[in-house]
């Protein structure tokens, strides 16, 4: 009964991550919670590769929702089977959670894409990102976060927030479907469990 156990608490903790990592995405694709940047081609690349809907969020909600309903199979070779589906399943949410987590801190590191003043005037592109020569970046330097974006408004703050609570959740769903991976094996291996196994007293 333990690996049952283990696979609906995993089920369970991974849902709420999931529904923060699809949050998180949607807001990085709206900033000032205008769609028009989205529209227009200005938002941060990693946002727009939506790691945080379809890595973390959907493939991990479906991956979620197998754990949960594999830990009611009865019968030991049901059971079996079912592990060896949710070894599977544990892969690729293991994958997809740590793409997401990837991506999230790229962007972090890079910075915002945003509207700032060029040496040919207002222009489009991702000022903050570390360049030899110049800064090693801004997450350490908070002087450039204020100041150098025009638009949109807030826009560092807004996806170092983002990024961050995104590549945090990300991370830790990889951490727990690395778990469920190994939970997977034993239940493959022992069954069940041991929790069923009774030894007869003897009769004198």
């Amino acid at each position: 009964m333990c690996v049952s156990r283990c696979l609906r608490c995993v089920g369970v903790s991974l849902v709420p991550m999931a529904i923060v990592c699809i949050l998180c995405n949607i807001l990085l694709l709206v900033p000032e919670l205008k769609i028009q940047f989205l529209l227009d081609g200005h938002v941060t690349r990693e946002a727009t590769w939506a790691t945080g809907l379809w890595g973390s969020g959907f493939l991990v909600l479906l991956g979620a929702r197998a754990f949960v309903q594999s830990s009611r199979t009865r019968g030991c070779c049901a059971f079996r089977s079912q592990m060896l589906c949710q070894l599977l399943y544990s892969c690729l949410c293991l994958l997809s959670a740590a793409s997401c987590s990837l991506v999230s801190a790229t962007g972090l590191s890079q910075g915002p894409l945003c509207l700032y003043n060029d040496s040919s005037g207002p222009t489009w592109g991702v000022p903050l990102q570390p360049l030899p020569g110049r800064h090693s970046g801004y997450l350490f330097n908070r002087t450039l976060w204020y100041g150098v974006c025009l638009e949109p408004s807030s826009v560092v703050q807004w996806n170092l927030v983002l990024f961050s609570v995104m590549g945090t959740v990300s991370g830790l769903q990889t951490v727990l479907c690395g778990a469920n991976i190994l939970n997977s094996i034993l239940g493959l291996i022992l069954g069940r469990g041991l929790s069923h196994s009774k030894i007869s007293p003897v009769s004198v």
